[in-house]
């Protein structure tokens, strides 16, 4: 195949598909990925590190699997690069932590196993703030990540750099994490696709969130994919879907299929109004927008939602959140932070009472449609701290930590969502919407998403 850009914005699908056919190989695909890479990454910094001669050996051997014909696995020889948060086998990888600068893992987090086994090739890792801790992605390592559509702006956190290379065409998929939004913030600003899945369906052990960690589960957390289509997502889920090791012996994982064949069948439930959720005038317009092709499409579409508000949510959210990101503090600021554990389990329960709700109401309904963020991508905003920052909504500073009512949300439910984009602000910035399932459905999230991005795409696209 002649050298040309043009692969670089195809699915993950398409391009496994024409590796599969030769119609270009998995050497002349990681070349193109390279090459990108030289001409985009000074702009928007979203790969970190590379390893161009273990990935190009790779690459050699998928294509001469490739010419020997047979069966091939579903990623097969797809160059790939991985958030830098998740330990990958001989490559650094530091969780934006000097502490990390030079941690080079013997042993891939399970999930990145799982990636290579279907055949994918790991040739970089993308950018993260210090210990993904922030909604913008930075750290005294590798300096910040910019946004693909404006560098003037975030590209968001901490999956930034993940959804900047997918963007760029610099890779096929990612691979992120999301423990208070940090695949759904930087799909949304940067105008990707991004799955947050049903807590606990894919491993998420290999994290890199604190010293010593990776060996254990944090509360929220999970792993999921990032792409550039639906298709792709849907494909990545049944990969990465899987037991730990150690339940491996005795458990098996299988998502349900999506609850209906045709988008008519569905019951949307909209949640985008909002006293406690203030959304950008922008914002809010391509959101309704979006609701109201897919009502336009057939689906059954109506303003209900849980019988829950948006700041009980977020009372829930945020000490979970917080308890989950203690163990990398000091320890006595880590109890005035997390809490004794007594607190912790209290706020244990009112999240149980909060995911009861939810399963009253998707008894009766199929998805929800809500918000990412109130905002499109903002400004970057690196003086002080995350506690110390606000963001201007409709001309009225809102601190960040107000910012995320529609991320606790759905992350304190254990939730699985699907971030599509939906449109483009007059300024030419990324908006995104949530699709959000039953807890283990996320087949039905990514069945709606995949056919709500059908609907909103230019005449063309994949």
């Amino acid at each position: 195949m002649q050298a040309t850009e043009e692969p670089l914005s195809w699915a993950a699908t398409r391009l496994a598909a024409a590796i599969r056919s030769r119609e270009i190989s998995s050497r002349e695909l990681l070349e193109l990925e390279l090459e990108r890479v030289k001409e985009q990454n000074p702009r928007v910094n979203a790969v970190v590190t590379i390893d161009e001669d273990g990935a190009g050996a790779a690459a050699r051997r998928a294509d001469e699997l490739t010419a020997r014909g047979g069966s091939l696995p579903p990623l097969h020889g797809l160059p790939v690069t991985i958030k830098d948060a998740i330990e990958t086998a001989g490559m650094r990888s530091t969780g934006g932590a000097i502490e990390l600068t030079d941690h080079v893992p013997t042993d891939d987090a399970p999930s990145v196993a799982r990636l290579k086994q279907a055949g994918a090739i790991v040739f970089g890792k993308t950018n993260v703030p210090r210990w993904s801790e922030d909604m913008q992605t930075y750290n005294a390592i590798f300096g910040t990540t910019n946004n693909p559509h404006d560098v003037q702006r975030t590209a968001g956190g901490s999956s930034g750099g993940a959804a900047a290379a997918v963007a760029t065409g610099m890779t096929a998929f990612e691979l992120g994490t999301d423990i208070g939004g940090s695949i759904r913030i930087p799909s949304h600003f940067c105008g990707v696709c991004g799955h947050k899945p049903s807590f606990g369906v894919v491993s998420q052990r290999g994290y890199l969130g604190y010293l010593g960690s990776g060996g254990t589960d944090s509360d929220l957390n999970v792993f999921g994919p990032l792409a550039r289509t639906v298709g792709d997502l849907e494909l990545l889920m049944d990969v990465l879907v899987g037991p730990d090791v150690e339940l491996a012996t005795a458990w098996t994982l299988r998502l349900p299929p999506a609850r209906h064949a045709e988008l008519a069948d569905y019951r949307i439930g909209v949640w985008i109004d909002d006293p406690d959720g203030e959304l950008d005038i922008e914002v809010r317009a391509l959101l309704h927008h979006a609701v109201a092709a897919l009502g336009d499409a057939g689906a059954q579409v109506s303003d209900s939602r849980p019988a829950l508000g948006l700041a009980e949510s977020d009372e829930v959210f945020w000490p979970l959140v917080l308890g989950a990101a203690s163990p990398r503090l000091p320890d006595d600021v880590a109890v005035e932070v997390g809490g004794p554990h007594a607190r912790w389990i209290r706020h244990r329960d009112r999240a149980a009472e909060l995911r009861r709700r939810w399963r009253e109401w998707f008894a009766t309904h199929d998805v929800l449609l809500c918000p990412v963020m109130p905002v499109p991508a903002f400004p970057h905003d690196l003086a002080g701290t995350f506690s110390d920052r606000s963001l201007a909504i409709n001309g009225q500073p809102v601190p960040h930590a107000r910012t995320l009512p529609w991320i606790g949300l759905i992350g304190v439910a254990y939730l699985p969502a699907t971030v599509v984009p939906v449109g483009r602000t007059a300024s030419g910035l990324p908006v995104g919407i949530q699709v959000v399932g039953p807890y283990l459905e996320d087949r039905t999230a990514l069945f709606v998403a995949r056919h709500l991005a059908q609907l909103l795409a230019p005449a063309g696209t994949d």
